[in-house]
């Protein structure tokens, strides 16, 4: 039996639904496994103990962790000072690679102790970067990786030229990194996003067994609609009262008050979100029909987004914490994952315009969700929406994708009837799609699969050597 055979152990430098981004997949690979009663492990860096051990306590005695080095604190410092993608490839790599020579000898322990015999690395998603995990007798299945992004030619600019140059310096050196530190070129299988993800591996990689799933999933329990039927058939009204800001407290809904649209943004606060582009739009919507925006997340342009937003006129002084009701936009900071599904029921469609978006789990969470989505027609969301579900604007220029945003946000809000049709396609997309579940049952026929084949060669090695 399948079950019975397979002994994975999950290595990872994150797993934690608070740090956002791609340090949930290993934690949903576990948290599902285990679920259905595998024996599974997972390593990750202590940073993320605290977390994992309220979230799982039943299993945390499976969860091992490596110390927080001094070396670890000291490359960490230069996170504030550059530029993400900059600090991504340079200080942040040498510490995912630090991380992973402190796990060499962990894993080879519990290759021993617990019989491991499928070892799987969801995480770091970038394709080019190499992998210290290798040459430990079972096998390696590394991803889906998810990249070979780059800003669409209208927006080329938004980075400076520092980056760009250091950006291409490192995947240009990814093929001899990779040849140096050959663990993507010795894993058994290797599973990618997309096509565009593919084209983007190493070359010394493209010969390799290549398999294509999405990086992405929905936790179903958890993005859900909580309020169904209490409005009829949707789980929320179609739309709000205008001086009502979308907190559970909108649940009381007051059906004789001119209803208002109300847009919700999640995800982090970084120049190429391009919210200052979303507030450009937001202001042209409010010529023609009321709405109103929250913005979930934090990040390094927060003050800089506040002051945009009350040079507009979309919000009062920023300085204060105290909500007016005459706000259009409101900044609510860093949210849990549960209180970020309750602010997405109470709302009526969310708005990724990302411009450098690999892939968007935010997307299909609102899909899950059954709302409907305006996002860039670039990167990941440009994989998850359909014509069906939401509206992908075009990043042309400047000026029409501002417009693009504006008329989608304005188109969305005169027809409550399409958001609801959007609404109910996606949620059928994700779960025919994207939910955890399928994935997982993908995932297990690969570590099969390989685990087969791992044991089937050393047989043939086995009778080799009786007859040598």
């Amino acid at each position: 039996m399948l079950q019975e055979n397979l002994r994975i152990l999950i290595v990872a430098e994150n797993a934690s639904l608070n740090f956002g981004g791609e340090a949930a997949l290993p934690l949903h690979y576990f948290r599902v496994l285990r679920q259905r009663g595998y024996e599974v492990w997972m390593l990750v860096h202590e940073r993320t103990r605290q977390e994992l051990k309220a979230k799982f306590p039943q299993d945390f005695e499976r969860i091992y962790f490596i110390p927080d080095t001094f070396l670890h604190r000291f490359l960490h410092k230069f996170n504030k000072p550059l530029p993400d993608r900059l600090y991504w490839f340079t200080f942040g790599l040498m510490m995912r690679l630090l991380t992973q020579i402190l796990q060499y000898s962990i894993i080879k322990k519990l290759i021993r102790e617990k019989k491991i015999n499928v070892i799987h690395q969801p995480i770091p998603v970038s394709p080019k970067e190499p992998s210290l995990i290798f040459g430990l007798g079972v096998p390696v299945i590394i991803g889906p990786m998810n990249g070979g992004m780059n800003f669409p030619p209208a927006f080329e600019k938004k980075e400076n030229l520092l980056k760009t140059q250091a950006v291409k310096i490192a995947r240009w050196f990814s093929d001899l990194a990779n040849i140096l530190i050959p663990g993507k070129y010795l894993a058994t299988t290797l599973l990618v996003a997309n096509s565009r993800t593919r084209e983007a591996l190493p070359s010394i990689l493209h010969s390799k067994k290549i398999v294509e799933l999405v990086e992405n999933g929905v936790d179903l329990s958890v993005w859900q609609q909580k309020l169904l039927n209490q409005y009829g058939n949707r789980s929320v009204p179609q739309s709000w009262s205008e001086n009502t800001l979308i907190t559970e407290d909108s649940a009381q809904f007051n059906a004789q008050t001119e209803p208002i649209t109300k847009f919700v943004y999640l995800g982090r606060l970084v120049d190429w979100k391009a919210l200052d582009l979303l507030l450009m739009a937001t202001k042209r919507v409010l010529e023609q029909i009321p709405i109103k925006l929250e913005i979930i997340g934090t990040g390094n342009q927060k003050s800089k987004l506040e002051k945009l937003a009350q040079e507009l006129g979309l919000m009062s002084d920023p300085s204060t914490e105290k909500i007016i009701d005459t706000d259009v936009v409101h900044f609510a900071g860093w949210l849990s994952q549960a209180d970020c599904a309750k602010k997405l029921e109470l709302t009526d469609a969310l708005i990724l315009p990302s411009l450098y978006e690999c892939g968007g789990a935010v997307v299909l969470e609102a899909m899950a969700m059954s709302k409907p989505v305006i996002a860039t027609n670039w990167g990941g969301p440009a994989d998850y929406i359909t014509e069906n579900c939401g509206i992908l604007v075009d990043p042309i220029s400047k000026e029409s994708f501002i417009q693009g945003l504006a008329d989608a946000m304005i188109k969305f809000a005169k027809n409550p009837e399409m958001r609801q049709q959007m609404g109910e396609a996606g949620r059928q997309r994700v779960v025919n799609h994207f939910d955890w579940e399928k994935k997982v049952d993908f995932i297990l026929r690969i570590y099969q699969q390989e685990l087969e084949s791992h044991q089937q060669k050393e047989l043939k090695v086995k009778g080799e050597e009786v007859f040598s």
